[in-house]
């Protein structure tokens, strides 16, 4: 799910609140060494991503913040804040190289690696066993 919340909007916050789950409290920020991602390149993406990203020359970041039940991939587009939505039964990760792509239904952003790879791979470990505990997986998936 693409939103944008540049402004406060009751109703989005709490659709994003029932897809990811509310956010860590402090302490629980504090127990898990912390529940944000260090800054990452955009080196790709889908199309409704793209056009959102492509009306200025700036360079392209974002931002992932964990959730109980979810991430959110932040990004900026001239003044506007956009959030990629993500739960983690939905979450599909690819490491192809040098990059990480997060893929949900049809948005995907792939991000470059090679840069500060030593916090973004601490990171993505973290995000991998936060989706790990947070998937259940039928006995009957594997038919």
């Amino acid at each position: 799910m693409l939103y944008n919340i540049s402004y406060k909007d009751l109703k989005i916050e709490r659709e994003i609140n029932e897809l990811v789950g509310k956010p860590f409290s402090i302490f629980d920020n504090f127990k898990k060494g912390g529940i944000g991602s260090p800054k990452l390149f955009i080196t790709r993406c889908s199309s409704a991503i793209y056009d959102l990203l492509h009306v200025n020359n700036s360079v392209k970041f974002c931002n992932i913040e964990l959730r109980p039940n979810g991430i959110i991939i932040g990004f900026q587009s001239r003044l506007d804040v956009y959030a990629l939505v993500i739960p983690y039964y939905k979450l599909v990760l690819f490491k192809p190289g040098n990059s990480i792509t997060f893929h949900i239904d049809h948005h995907y952003i792939s991000v470059d690696c090679s840069k500060n790879s030593k916090g973004v791979q601490k990171f993505i470990d973290k995000l991998e066993l936060e989706k790990e505990k947070n998937t259940f997986y039928s006995p009957l998936d594997a038919y």
